[in-house]
């Protein structure tokens, strides 16, 4: 089998690149090891920056995003019982965030690879990535029973933090930086009306909480927790009394309660592997880069990457000029580390550290104290929520 470009996995990041690829008549194979039930039915973010929902309206993957999806202009912080709101057209020149899910973002995308795109392989193991010094690059892969070869000019792997790709990488060229962090986020799907129309991020002396949403009838709601923490050590009622108790404001707003039907335990972690480029080998997404949720930024890193390899090619095929490709680990670099910076800010400024002292939790209130007095300031998160620019665009 032989193709343009091979991407191996069938995230958004690998579905999204193989839809730019074909509407600008680039051919590529995407291999998925599981099957589609799965990859349209993983958990993981919600929150949808300006330019990935751009990106998807452009690639003509926006439709039911814009029907379905939910808009939001802001978020609220909230501490000692107190709400501040960040508003983000106000403090951006106009941009806001969509809360849609991953997993629905995925279901439009294999649809639209599926009628109208190139091969998109489930069950389809990705083994070994080879010869990525070479001009013939190939992924050696297991399907229906049998192992095959996918021989391509470029590889793109989209496989996450386990996958192939990054092992491809020799170690000697390869460098990480890690931060692990000492807690997790239990997370809740629940059959309820979200209590609020806005996330809620909460500060609070027993830990962070976070008030979120999948849908006008599915709250998403998440506990910070030790890390290490089995979702079964706790109850639903455990849950939700927790939930109030950091929630809870001066006011008269109160939390809906409702059927829990998912419990998860996050970890809470840091990584780049750098450089994000070897020869005709391009690591995208999860497979390069590993953020803390509280930023909202895993997802819409994937499609900064994604479309900054896209443009790249499609530079190369207009121009006969590869200076696009040969830079894209430096491009890419420059703004996963902003969003490492910023998704660090917020678990900083939101998270109570344990072994935080007296003064340490003064100044994390004093920081939240600065955001709600000062215009500079919450327009500086509001920008980085938001999101930042995705690279060269056509």
């Amino acid at each position: 089998m032989r193709t343009t470009v091979g991407i191996v996995g069938a995230g958004p990041a690998g579905l999204l690149l193989a839809r730019l690829l074909h509407r600008s008549g680039i051919g590529s194979v995407v291999l998925e090891s599981r099957d589609r039930a799965h990859v349209e039915r993983r958990q993981r973010a919600g929150v949808l920056e300006q330019g990935t929902v751009d990106v998807l309206r452009a690639a003509g993957a926006g439709e039911r995003m814009d029907r379905e999806g939910l808009r939001h202009d802001g978020i609220e912080l909230r501490y000692r019982g107190e709400r501040h709101r960040i508003d983000f057209p106000a403090l951006t020149g106009g941009r806001s965030v969509m809360v849609y899910a991953q997993t629905e973002v995925c279901k439009d995308l294999v649809a639209l690879q599926l009628e109208e795109g190139g091969p998109l392989l489930f069950e389809a193991e990705a083994l070994a990535v080879e010869g990525a010094e070479g001009d013939r690059p190939r992924v050696r892969f297991r399907h229906e029973g049998r192992e095959d070869v996918l021989e391509c000019d470029y590889v793109v792997g989209c496989d996450g933090f386990r996958g192939v790709a990054r092992k491809a990488v020799p170690a000697a060229l390869s460098r990480t930086y890690e931060r692990a962090y000492p807690f997790g986020w239990l997370g809740i799907l629940a059959d309820v009306p979200p209590s609020h129309d806005e996330l809620v991020y909460a500060r609070h002396d027993r830990g962070f909480a976070l008030l979120s949403m999948r849908s006008p009838t599915v709250s998403r709601l998440y506990l910070q927790v030790p890390a290490g923490t089995d979702a079964g050590e706790w109850g639903d009622e455990a849950i939700w009394d927790e939930l109030e108790r950091r929630l809870e404001t001066a006011d008269d707003w109160r939390l809906r309660r409702g059927t829990i039907t998912s419990k998860s335990v996050t970890p809470m972690r840091s990584y780049v592997h750098e450089p994000m480029r070897h020869g005709r080998l391009f690591l995208a997404g999860d497979a390069a880069h590993i953020v803390p949720p509280t930023g909202a930024k895993g997802l819409n890193l994937a499609v900064g990457d994604v479309v900054t390899f896209a443009d790249a090619l499609i530079h190369l095929g207009d121009t006969g000029s590869a200076e696009r490709l040969d830079a894209y680990s430096e491009t890419c670099l420059r703004r996963v580390w902003q969003a490492e910076r910023f998704s660090y800010d917020m678990t900083a400024l939101l998270h109570r550290d344990p072994a935080a002292t007296p003064f340490e939790d003064r100044v994390q209130l004093a920081r939240l104290e600065r955001i709600a007095s000062s215009r500079a300031a919450a327009a500086d998160l509001a920008e980085g929520y938001t999101g930042f620019p995705l690279g060269e665009r056509r």
